[in-house]
């Protein structure tokens, strides 16, 4: 594959981002939102691959945010080569397939990014991405690991194995979730990164690998495809073929049955911002350790997230450690360290409404 051969980026861009209520929501989820930096998640995503190395994004999005995905990307100066619009959700899988077709299924590097991650060193970032072209070019299939600084047990891990090229390494094992004795046991190993969730491969490949581990996904995004309607830009994949794939994540239905694995373990200031915590974790904060943003008074307090986005005014006297988030007309109050639970909360208003 020659080298002028430009990455095509692909934003997956379908979450609900329900983690970050009040202000994430269904109709505007996490990576539509301004939330750490002056541009919304989507854009910072779009921009931090731009640039003469890179083509034209292809972003798989929810169609009830057509729109809003198009207004944003222009406002970034970035328009996409293709909009596909999922009909309904069937995880990461299958929504890379739609964009692999939608490239062409050629021998295009597809450089596959969620919307709404965080990555401080961007140029940490496009250096692991140069690291990794010559083995993508090999037809590899390869992941960016994320050098773990503590014993998370949010996230899927990855055992490095031998190295097969200068700064990329052989994935020995995919690690599920762990619980928190063995993440502390990787952490002190070393010898282990974060699942990112960020790939690079071509697009031939990953549906060649599809073909051989999950064909029956292939066929239905294939003839989603093929059935769907075009505007423009936009694709509307056919609902009834795409509701025919199962939904899987990349990680089940590809990478931890594929031979040609490899990990690029690389230090760039990644979050995938997936709770209030995580924002304040990234935040500047004040000399009390507070982060405020919005119409707010926060006096003798420390070490809080203060969010308002309501019209409201919100004011915190001598407390500590809390998380206050005010959007439309909720309220969100809860101690740091437990933001995690707000899925709790809305399960309760599911089952209340």
């Amino acid at each position: 594959m020659p080298d002028s051969k430009p990455i095509v980026p692909v934003i997956l861009s379908g979450g609900s981002g329900t983690r970050l209520w009040p202000m994430s929501r269904a109709e505007k989820p996490k990576q539509l939102l301004s939330l750490t930096a002056e541009e919304t998640m989507l854009q910072l995503t779009a921009r931090r691959a731009s640039g003469e190395r890179f083509g034209a994004p292809i972003v798989v999005a929810n169609a009830h945010h057509a729109d809003m995905v198009e207004e944003q990307l222009a406002a970034a100066d970035s328009v996409a080569r293709a909009l596909v619009l999922e009909p309904i959700g069937r995880n990461t899988a299958p929504a890379i397939a739609l964009a692999a077709i939608a490239a062409g299924g050629g021998a295009e590097p597809l450089l596959v990014m969620p919307s709404d991650h965080v990555i401080a060193d961007v140029d940490a970032f496009h250096a692991a991405i140069q690291a990794a072209l010559p083995l993508v070019r090999d037809g590899w299939l390869v992941t960016f690991g994320i050098t773990p600084d503590s014993a998370e047990t949010g996230y899927g891990w990855i055992k490095v194995g031998e190295a097969i090229g200068e700064g990329v390494h052989r994935v020995e094992r995919f690690v599920e979730k762990p619980p928190r004795d063995k993440a502390e046991e990787m952490l002190a190993q070393g010898g282990h990164t974060w699942n990112g969730g960020i790939f690079l491969f071509r697009a031939d490949i990953y549906l060649g690998a599809l073909s051989s581990y999950a064909p029956e996904m292939l066929a239905a995004a294939q003839a989603s495809m093929e059935k769907g309607r075009r505007e423009g830009a936009r694709i509307w994949p056919d609902a009834d073929s795409f509701a025919a794939s199962p939904s899987d994540s990349i990680d089940y239905a590809v990478m931890e049955k594929a031979p040609r694995v490899a990990v690029v373990p690389v230090t760039m200031g990644w979050s995938d911002v997936g709770s209030w915590d995580a924002l304040h974790a990234i935040s500047h904060a004040d000399a009390g350790g507070n982060v405020v943003r919005g119409d707010a008074v926060v006096i003798e307090s420390s070490n809080c997230l203060v969010r308002v986005e309501s019209g409201k005014r919100v004011a915190l006297v001598g407390v500590e450690d809390l998380i206050v988030v005010a959007s439309g007309d909720d309220i969100l109050v809860l101690p740091r360290g437990r933001s995690q639970e707000v899925k709790k909360i809305i399960e309760a208003m599911r089952k209340g409404d």
